[in-house]
């Protein structure tokens, strides 16, 4: 009998496929090896590509589509999906398309506003905020979100640098409105989210809305010619002082909300937003980025470490925006079944490496997308392979399209180096260095409402070559030798603290309004396991003057925003200047608000208190063992 091998020969390879298997696997192991992060690059790379095509298409069709027509069709393909939750009610597309045409149809009726026109919103996280901000859009308007922490003098500043023809207030923030209203320019017309009023000459907009028509404004009102045309103002602080308000494109509001896309989000996730919508991260990014998909969002009117993770639980939360603050708030919460949930990705910015170690560890396979991007700039970067600390990867593709560098800078001075020849210079790998992004045509900068001085102060001219042109960000970056980005620090007169930007200038000139205050000087100063910087100032008082510090509490309170009060006070006989006669603020950010080591008074802001109190040895510790929350 012969064998099974005799009856059904196996086939023989031919010579050459032992060695291209080798071959092959030889290639694995050395991208591995050498290239470690090539098919990430590559998936992200293309991702990028299939966007920027997308665009160009539409440019060479003539066609100019932005967020809103997007949400429009949407709203006509599925009108029954949910897109807003908010408190347990469901808002559909439909609810929300319909809503935001009777607030149009609103306004169209009773104001005389023109396409192109300013209409500024102070409102909360509550649904109408968007409703309001799809109406004025659907009639061509620009609309300024106006921080609603911002107060008085502040606030007054950001109502006039946009030149609103109308302001729409919240009802929960009537409080706000009282306060600004007898200084409040008359040419402004002002709206409240109520059915009736106790203010002179202020308009009601619930009752109109309720008897208004759900029809769609004409299509010309609101379709856009050039995606370059300003959409909206959103505020941002820089080094300057008073809040500036950034204009954002058409363009621009397209690329950030294709940034849940980018990583990996779908039609299905459920987004949940607790950032306030007054910032981009929350509008743009998660508003829009809902949009891009056709997903749904459940939307927080205020940010609750306690009922976080109830709340993913509730509304099936797949998705969650975040800062790096309210990581650290979540890692505070007491451990209570935390990986229950089916959140799969988070996406935001400013997280610790200790923390996003920690949020890991306690809440489960998360994916944390870290990402770096300025509200009004032309640069971003996302790290789309989970390095943990690092705000995204570069390679020379991504340059091709975003082209940026790291250039050295001179912190005495206060501006970047440049040498003989009057040209900047680039850092080696591992050195910290001033973020610059190249402004062209692909990458513009649109700047500031109401200041071309702004808008120029933040360009760098003649960097590398003649005539080019470069955006600064203020930001301080590294690059390490694999060419993942990090954060490093903020330069200039700006720190961050509470997910906030808080400008030195400002703090200052509110403080010194008092009799008793000759000079001030304001700086961020590091608290251990806290992020970004604690306000702290240092005081000259006026001659033969002493400190109030019951009147200094009720001024910051008053005039400040609560993330832009001092927390540390350090009273000095005589302000350290610079050699350029700036005030020295390096000496005094190293020195902290140690009371062992400094010899000068220190008083520190005791919320549970309300009042600026001796800072002691005791109080000092108990600050930094985390027993007194900041």
């Amino acid at each position: 009998m012969r064998g099974w091998e005799e009856l059904y020969p196996l086939p023989v390879p031919p010579s050459w496929v032992p060695g291209a298997a080798v071959g092959i696997l030889s290639l694995h192991f050395i991208q591995k090896l050498l290239f470690p992060y090539f098919w990430a690059d590559l998936r992200y790379l293309l991702k990028v590509l299939t966007y920027g095509l997308r665009m160009e298409m539409y440019r060479l069709q003539g066609r100019v589509v932005t967020v809103l027509d997007e949400f429009v069709k949407l709203a006509e393909k599925q009108p029954h999906k949910a897109f807003l939750i908010y408190e347990g009610t469901v808002h559909t597309y439909r609810d929300v398309d319909r809503r935001s045409n009777r607030i149009a149809q609103v306004f169209l009726q009773h104001e005389a506003l023109k396409k192109g026109d300013t209409v500024a919103l102070l409102m909360g996280n509550e649904p109408d905020f968007i409703h309001v901000w799809f109406g004025l859009a659907k009639l061509g308007c620009v609309v300024a979100f106006l921080n609603f922490n911002v107060r008085f003098r502040s606030l007054l500043h950001c109502v006039s640098s946009c030149e609103p023809k109308i302001l729409v207030v919240g009802a929960d923030l009537l409080g706000t409105l009282e306060e600004i209203l007898p200084k409040l320019q008359k040419d402004v017309s002002v709206w409240i989210m109520a059915k009736d009023s106790t203010f002179p000459n202020v308009h009601t907009l619930l009752d109109k809305i309720e008897a208004a028509s759900e029809d769609p404004v004409p299509v010309n009102r609101c379709s856009a010619t050039n995606l370059k045309s300003a959409v909206l103002y959103i505020f941002t602080s820089g080094t300057t002082g008073l809040p500036k308000a950034a204009v954002i494109s058409h363009l621009q509001i397209l690329k950030g909300a294709a940034g849940l896309w980018a990583f990996g989000a779908t039609s299905d996730d459920i987004i949940y937003i607790t950032l306030p919508l007054y910032h981009s991260a929350a509008s743009l990014l998660g508003i829009g980025g809902c949009i891009h998909l056709g997903a749904t969002c459940v939307l927080k009117k205020k940010f609750s470490a306690s009922q976080f993770w109830g709340d993913c639980r509730r509304y099936n939360v797949t998705v969650i925006q975040y800062i790096g603050e309210l990581c650290r708030y979540l890692c505070n919460q007491p451990v209570e079944g935390e990986k229950n949930h089916k959140v799969r990705l988070a996406i935001g910015n400013g997280v610790r490496n200790d923390v996003w170690r920690e949020f890991l560890e306690r809440f489960g396979a998360v994916k944390i997308c870290e990402f770096y991007g300025a509200t009004e700039g032309n640069i971003c970067f996302m790290n789309h392979t989970g390095k943990i600390g690092s705000v995204g990867r570069t390679n020379f593709f991504y340059k091709l399209f975003f082209p940026f560098d790291l250039i050295k800078y001179d912190f005495q001075k206060d501006e970047p180096i440049r040498n003989k020849h009057g040209w900047c210079e680039k850092v080696k790998k591992g050195e910290a260095g001033l973020l610059i992004s190249k402004v062209n045509a692909k990458n513009p900068f649109f700047g500031y409402a109401g200041n071309k001085r702004h808008t120029e102060k933040k360009l760098l001219c003649e960097v590398f070559k003649k005539g080019d042109l470069y955006f600064n960000t203020g930001d301080l970056m590294v690059q390490d030798h694999d060419n993942f980005l990090y954060f490093w620090d903020r330069i200039g007169d700006t720190f961050r603290w509470k997910g906030e930007n808080v400008a030195t200038t400002e703090v200052s000139d509110v403080i010194v309004m008092l009799d008793f205050i000759q000079e001030a000087n304001v700086y961020g100063v590091s608290v251990p396991d806290h992020e970004g910087k604690a306000g702290m100032a240092s005081l000259i008082l006026k001659h033969n003057a002493s400190l109030d510090l019951e009147q200094m509490y009720k001024q910051v309170v008053t005039y400040l925003p609560s993330y832009a009060c001092p927390l540390f006070l350090r009273v000095q006989e005589k302000m350290e200047m610079t050699g350029t006669f700036k005030q020295q603020k390096f000496r005094l950010v190293d020195e902290g608000f140690n009371p062992a080591t400094i010899t000068d008074p220190l008083y520190f802001l005791d919320n549970s208190k309300k009042a600026y109190v001796m800072l002691t040895k005791e109080l000092h510790e108990m600050i930094l063992s985390g027993k007194i929350k900041l």
